[in-house]
């Protein structure tokens, strides 16, 4: 088994990390370059973050061999001995061979910072470039990240002449790199505490009110409001630029050298767009330089950037609206459901989706109802209590784990436990649900945070690429800081144990903080502090209502612009759930009328068909004979007009608008 867990977990991983890719990304219109490097800056901070107990584990075990091979008067002075001499160590099921864990680490975090600080930052401007070749997205990325690159050049320089010319100073490559390390888990960890403190008070507080019908309805109501606003604003903007995009259009005609790019412009501009503008392109109009003023090839590549965004964000906003009206209408047949007597969930609409078989055949309208109506809530109300429990447990160890004599961090005290007994599984399990937690509360928050239209993680596929490649760059730079304080919680960590203790291999690769003494033993032991009032201002909802105060509306109770939100939203979603029902009723009536008549207008057009045939021969035989005095035209220009009424659907009159001009017919495409 040595190795095999290893290889089972980075097989995992990689699994997970294309799955959420996969929902948040789109692997068919998003640039293959963009989703490779997002995949593995998700990837390898997933991978750290999994891996990360099993080093635990394994370090442990050659704690224990180092004690039992060694005594007292052998000591080498490096370590000093956990366990007597004659204990037997018991080798753990997922034990990594020496050598290994190391190289690993080394890889993995070194190719994970190349990604956030110079590789990604890059492909970030590459990507919402506007340009019209490669060789021109380059250059635009390289002009913007300049100032980016020349500043920590810069900082880094004046360090080194410092050194250089301090003659206190002797420092080798070796610490160099430790000081860089500790640079960038530093600027880590003053993030990590902020996203922390809001996650352990907002996931057991978002669990405990989804047990709340009403809250997450009136929820849903005040989020379709701000979507209708933001939507409105996205189809404006879009309406905008596309009148920008048919100016140029006609302005540059098909022999001008500028066209190309005008092309790749359209080719971005939805469907509809595309057809409008070309059917008003006259290619047989030559371009007259000294008559007209063209636009230069810079403001189409602003041009085409603002394309890019704008039909991004229309696309975006269109699918969250219909995600938001499925999640209305749902809440509102869970609260008709609740005081059902047949306990029978009865949807208003059906899925537009086909269900699964397997899972239609299990989860039957009885099963549903006793889920959605009398489990779900109270599962909501433990889960939310478990995980308030955890948070607890977490603020206490990050304001206590610097005491060593005696343990008061408790996830200290549990792994402590757990190895007097060498219990190797429950250690992995403790030490991966604590740092799975901690990864969940960092994590979902930068997953739900939205910095304006700039940076925002939509599922369904509506994620942009500056969006993906912003996340994987806090990943990589979150992580790290993030395990090095679960080591720090645990007293994994030498610099907090203060003990001689063989370290782990991720430690390892970190170096000695003591190199900066002010930051190992100042800002690494006391800042993560800061968390406790993090939780207590997240817990009032103070940045809530400074946000309020600031004219971004957020949801909140005691607010008159909150209820006025809910009012619209409720009179928003009722007017798309009169829309729908209005189709389905006009589908259903189509419906029956083509089972009741169908079968009667193929047998007319079957006896029409016939009749033409008879009459065609008919006429063939008598082409040479006198017309006779009485001709059947009237019968046959009857015969038709019953045909066209039978074939006829009826009419909805429910419908929303009623076209009477046929030739507007063209404008609702």
């Amino acid at each position: 088994m040595s190795g095999a867990a290893l290889g089972l977990e980075i097989v995992f991983v990689f699994f997970l990390a294309l799955f959420l890719l996969h929902r948040y990304g789109d692997f068919k219109k998003q640039h293959r370059l963009v989703i490779i490097a997002t995949l593995l800056a998700w990837y390898l901070c997933f991978l750290i973050v999994f891996i990360l107990p099993l080093d635990v584990s394994t370090t442990i075990y050659n704690r224990c061999k180092l004690a039992v091979n060694s005594s007292p008067a052998e000591g080498n002075g490096s370590y000093v001995t956990l366990a007597p001499s004659k204990q037997k160590c018991f080798k753990p099921w997922s034990y990594i061979p020496d050598g290994i864990m190391p190289i690993f680490w080394r890889v993995v975090y070194w190719t994970s910072q190349f990604l956030t600080w110079i590789l990604l930052p890059f492909m970030q401007s590459y990507a919402r470039s506007g340009g019209f070749s490669i060789t021109g997205k380059i250059k635009t990325a390289l002009i913007e990240n300049a100032i980016y690159y020349g500043t920590y050049l810069l900082i880094f320089g004046a360090f080194l002449i410092y050194v250089a010319v301090n003659p206190n100073f002797n420092l080798q490559w070796n610490q160099l790199q430790t000081i860089g390390i500790a640079a960038a888990n530093t600027w880590g960890l003053f993030l990590l505490v902020l996203l922390l403190g809001y996650g352990l008070v907002e996931i057991p507080r978002s669990h405990w009110n989804g047990a709340k019908r009403g809250y997450l309805l009136m929820k849903t109501y005040f989020k379709a409001a701000k979507l209708m606003t933001e939507k409105a604003d996205a189809e404006e903007n879009l309406e905008d630029i596309m009148e920008e995009v048919r100016k140029v259009s006609e302005s540059i005609k098909y022999n001008h050298p500028l066209r190309k790019c005008v092309d790749t412009i359209l080719k971005k501009c939805p469907t509809e767009y595309q057809e409008r503008m070309g059917r008003n392109m006259d290619d047989y109009e030559d371009f007259d330089e000294r008559q007209n003023s063209y636009p230069s090839e810079k403001s189409l590549a602003k041009l085409h950037k603002q394309v890019i965004y704008s039909v991004q964000r229309h696309r975006r906003t269109q699918v969250q609206w219909q995600i938001l009206l499925e999640q209305a209408f749902y809440l509102e047949d869970v609260a008709k459901n609740e005081s059902s007597a047949t306990r029978q969930f009865v949807h208003t609409f059906h899925s537009q989706e086909p269900e699964n078989k397997i899972i239609q055949y299990f989860y039957t309208p009885t099963v549903e109802w006793y889920w959605e109506c009398l489990l779900r809530p109270w599962f909501y109300r433990v889960l939310a209590v478990v995980l308030a429990t955890f948070s607890v447990i977490v603020v206490w160890s990050e304001c206590t784990f610097f005491s060593t004599k005696p343990v008061l961090s408790l996830f200290a005290v549990f792994i402590q436990l757990a190895e007097k007994t060498y219990n190797y599984i429950y250690i992995e399990m403790a030490c991966f649900l604590t740092i799975f937690f901690l990864s969940i509360c960092v994590y979902s928050t930068v997953f739900r945070i939205r910095v304006f239209n700039y940076y925002y993680l939509a599922s369904h596929h509506q994620t942009d690429a500056y969006s993906l490649l912003f996340s994987g760059m806090l990943f990589c730079r979150l992580t790290p800081p993030l395990c090095l304080n679960f080591l720090g919680l645990t007293h994994m960590d030498a610099t907090i144990s203060h003990k001689k203790t063989q370290p782990t291999a991720y430690t390892s690769i970190m170096g000695s903080m003591k190199v900066l003494s002010f930051v190992a033993d100042g800002f690494y032991i006391y800042y993560p502090m800061l968390v406790v009032i993090l939780c207590i201002a997240t817990y009032f909802s103070l940045g809530t209502r400074c946000l309020n105060l600031l004219g971004f509306q957020q949801f909140m109770g005691d607010s008159e612009m909150t209820s006025d939100l809910i009012d619209e939203g409720k009179e928003l979603i009722r007017r798309e759930k009169r829309k729908r029902q209005r189709q389905e009723e006009g589908e259903n009536r189509r419906r029956e009328w083509k089972e009741r008549y169908g079968n009667r207008d193929d047998s007319t057009r079957s006896r029409a068909v016939h009749t033409d045939q008879k009459e065609s021969s008919f006429s063939e035989t008598n082409a040479n004979r006198p017309l006779s005095k009485y001709t059947r035209s009237n019968g046959r220009t009857e015969r038709d007009r019953i045909e066209l009424l039978q074939d006829a659907e009826p009419l909805d009159f429910n419908a929303d608008s009623i076209n009477d001009d046929p030739l507007e017919s063209d404008s609702g495409r």
